[in-house]
């Protein structure tokens, strides 16, 4: 029977705070679980919610922290390494509002804040594996984004030696996620070299094919930019492996349309909203995960201009649980079938014995 799709699932970074219950991982998934979440996402980054340093030292940590989500009620889905994947590759142009995303001992050091980074990264893929995780979620980072639109001209070779140099980047580490047998999934995401599906495929391309590059699907990134984003599914749905339930709405009028005219997000055409306040067709793209045997996470990230996110948090759950679909191993019209009998084929095509 194929699998069936696991959740509702939570990403908890745009809730964590310094406030109970989003001040600490034991507050923050009994919420989760009295919200009707059966997982959680964990972000790596901050502090309050996990220690990753210390998971990577630490066996009896990591079974602390699968202990508070067990007694909570809830799963591990992945451990999220975005802002560190994005410090893996950061154009000159972002270095100053990148470091934000970094320990103040590396700012104004881009190398040092690299590697701390990339030592981040391979500690998520060793932790990964010590908590039982076989997928983990990030982004790629950028040097060639600023580069986006071709104006002025780029120099030919440009977008080449930016995939390649990426590519020299993640292949050791995702050589380290391969030993753990771990796989990333990658947020397909603008602002990353990697925002669409042309994109991802030079990015694979540049390394070789390697089978650890996966990706965090999530529809919301897509209709912003006017993608299709369940032929998506079609092309790379070998490669999805973790998902990220995300609504969004694009309204382009006589005054802006994809790039909205440096708009706040209030005002911006294209814009994130909570589950079912968008555009996003997710009866569609959960029967095309559904058909295509995805068997991981429907995680909720949730980013919305105008809701609470307690109440899209609320939302979130039972809207998810809605869409899962229980894929049958019957087909609708058995009841009208019946023994073969080669002889009566034969008969009913006409064919002479």
């Amino acid at each position: 029977m194929p699998g069936l799709i696991k959740g509702p699932a939570l990403f908890l970074a745009q809730f964590a705070g310094d406030d109970a219950p989003f001040n600490s991982l034991e507050n923050i998934t009994r919420w989760a679980a009295g919200l009707g979440y059966k997982g959680v996402q964990i972000p790596t980054f901050d502090g309050r919610l996990f220690d990753l340093d210390k998971a990577a030292e630490s066996d009896a940590y990591c079974d602390e922290v699968k202990g508070i989500c067990a007694d909570a009620g809830v799963e591990i889905t992945e451990l999220s390494t975005h802002l560190q994947g994005q410090l893996v590759a950061v154009n000159p142009v972002y270095d100053k509002a990148f470091d934000a995303f970094a320990p103040e001992k590396v700012h104004n050091n881009p190398a040092a804040r690299q590697d701390w980074a990339v030592d981040q990264l391979k500690k998520a893929a060793v932790v990964s594996r010590k908590m039982g995780l076989d997928a983990s979620v990030s982004f790629t980072g950028s040097l060639a984004f600023p580069f986006l639109y071709p104006w002025p001209q780029r120099p030919a070779g440009l977008i080449e030696e930016a995939f390649a140099e990426l590519a020299r980047r993640w292949k050791p580490i995702l050589d380290v996620y391969d030993e753990n047998g771990v796989d990333v999934g990658y947020e397909i995401h603008p602002g990353e070299d990697v925002f669409d599906g042309v994109t991802f495929e030079m990015f694979v391309d540049a390394l070789g094919g390697h089978s650890r590059a996966q990706i965090n699907y999530d529809p919301s990134h897509f209709l912003l930019q006017q993608m299709d984003y369940l032929a998506f599914i079609d092309l790379y749905h070998d490669r999805i492996c973790a998902c990220h339930v995300k609504d969004a709405e694009f309204n382009p009028d006589g005054r802006q349309g994809v790039y909205s005219g440096y708009q706040p997000w209030l005002q911006r055409a294209g814009r994130f909203r909570s589950l079912g306040d968008g555009q996003v067709d997710f009866a569609a793209i959960f029967s095309k995960l559904a058909a295509y045997d995805y068997d991981s996470w429907a995680v909720l990230e949730w980013e919305c201009c105008l809701k609470s996110p307690e109440q899209g948090a609320a939302e979130g759950a039972p809207f998810i649980a809605s869409h899962i679909i229980e894929v049958t191993d019957k087909a609708f019209d058995d009841f009208a079938g019946g023994e073969t009998d080669m002889g009566a084929i034969r008969l009913m095509l006409g064919i002479s014995s």
